[in-house]
């Protein structure tokens, strides 16, 4: 089979399931996994005959995606801001209404020699590694109630060669909140999917992305929210800011939440499609 004919039966073993743009950019990423030539490369080489080896991925990368599993999890990979990750069933796939939330505190942080940052809930390191990148200074530490996302987000930063550091601790453990020290900035991407909101869901998330670090029970919804602003209280220091990623239909109770706490300056954001997507806050 060529590298042509390869493209070609990726988009018909999977044009059921994705409309035809997708299912194209999904072959390019798989095609790109497999044979390790880029785009122009395997264009100008279209009419190579793949290896023995790279026909066996293929197939089992076809059947993988007819299971509906996302791409990102067949190639193993995934990027952020700029970053390519290593990511599997262990982490979330990194979205880019989460790189817009680095953003925001990448821009707030501009001209501050030294800060002490903090993400609870790390998964696949996306967040504290993109900030240790564009932030050379910042001294970063990272947490997770999971052994093996944990060890995800700890490859992801040794082959990028950023130091942060990761603990394994429970965000809704006070006691081990407590032994943290105080830091500038805090920010979460929490669990924050409601049970019943799953039927909405699209099956390559419900089925494949780890239920752990998605859903929180329909009677409390502000769960982690809850927690993690407790910590903040407490381990920020004087005029810190705390930082969430948010369920776009919960903007209004986050904020009540906070504001409730004590917190100041509250401040709820859109994402780039229009959807309350992330609070900042300070004490």
């Amino acid at each position: 089979m060529t590298i042509q004919t390869a493209f070609t039966y990726i988009t018909g073993a999977i044009g059921d399931l994705y409309d035809t743009r997708e299912a194209a950019n999904i072959a390019h990423l798989v095609l790109e996994h497999i044979t390790g030539m880029n785009k122009l490369d395997r264009l100008v080489h279209k009419a190579k005959l793949l290896t023995p080896d790279q026909n066996v991925r293929l197939k089992s990368a076809i059947e993988a995606l007819q299971r509906m599993e996302p791409v990102q999890y067949v190639t193993g990979s995934s990027w952020f801001y700029g970053m390519e990750l290593t990511v599997n069933q262990h982490v979330l796939i990194p979205r880019p209404e989460t790189e817009e939330l680095v953003a925001w505190i990448i821009q707030d942080l501009a001209g501050h020699p030294r800060p002490h940052l903090l993400d609870i809930g790390t998964g696949s390191g996306c967040i504290p590694l993109a900030l240790k990148q564009n932030i050379p200074g910042a001294i970063v530490a990272a947490i997770d109630v999971s052994e093996a996302a944990l060890s995800v987000a700890k490859d992801n930063a040794v082959r990028l060669r950023l130091e942060v550091d990761f603990l394994y601790l429970s965000a809704l453990d006070e006691q081990q909140m407590n032994t943290l020290p105080a830091f500038d900035v805090i920010v979460s991407n929490p669990p924050y999917i409601t049970q019943s909101e799953q039927a909405s869901m699209q099956q390559q998330v419900w089925g494949f992305e780890p239920s752990l670090a998605l859903f929180v029970p329909d009677n409390d919804a502000l769960l982690f929210y809850r927690h993690i602003a407790r910590t903040a209280l407490q381990k920020l220091h004087p005029g810190g800011a705390l930082y969430f990623e948010i369920n776009e239909s919960l903007g209004r109770e986050v904020v009540a939440l906070l504001q409730s706490m004590g917190f100041k300056d509250v401040v709820l954001r859109q994402d780039m499609f229009g959807k309350d997507r992330m609070v900042k806050a300070f004490v």
